[in-house]
């Protein structure tokens, strides 16, 4: 079964900048709180890839993301390649408000991966999706403060 999780937020920065932002390699890195080896991370572009792996604890996740749809001004969208999920699908879009505030939507739709160990990690990092986007929101906030 399909599931799908919204998240929106604004930022005080005009649309180019968030952007540019999101489409910085580093910015993975920046809005991703869990320990995290980093692989391969392309620069965003149509086909790039973010090669890397999650640590729960001793557990390793391994996660390959494929970049599609990738608008400079108005965000792309990334399907998991590999990864403990059946299906996932992530839309990121950046909407102006006005010349000095965008609003950033992420839009995500998943299956449950299969059997006991990705059936298990899919659900947790699912349940875990509001406190990873108030964490990425925040952070994003920071960073074009600068």
């Amino acid at each position: 079964m399909k599931r799908t999780y919204k998240h929106r937020f604004s930022v005080a920065a005009p649309t180019e900048a968030v952007a540019n932002f999101h489409s910085d390699t580093r910015a993975l890195r920046l809005l991703t709180p869990m320990p995290v080896q980093f692989n391969v991370v392309e620069p965003l572009a149509e086909g790039s890839r973010a090669d890397f792996t999650l640590w729960a604890g001793p557990i390793p996740i391994r996660w390959v993301a494929l970049h599609t749809n990738v608008s400079q001004l108005h965000g792309f969208e990334d399907s998991q390649e590999r990864g403990p999920f059946e299906f996932w699908h992530h839309k990121h879009s950046f909407m102006a408000i006005d010349d000095q505030f965008t609003e950033v939507i992420d839009e995500i739709e998943s299956q449950f991966g299969n059997g006991l160990v990705n059936g298990l990690i899919s659900r947790l990092m699912w349940w875990s999706l509001p406190l990873l986007f108030s964490f990425r929101s925040w952070r994003t906030k920071l960073e074009l403060k600068k």
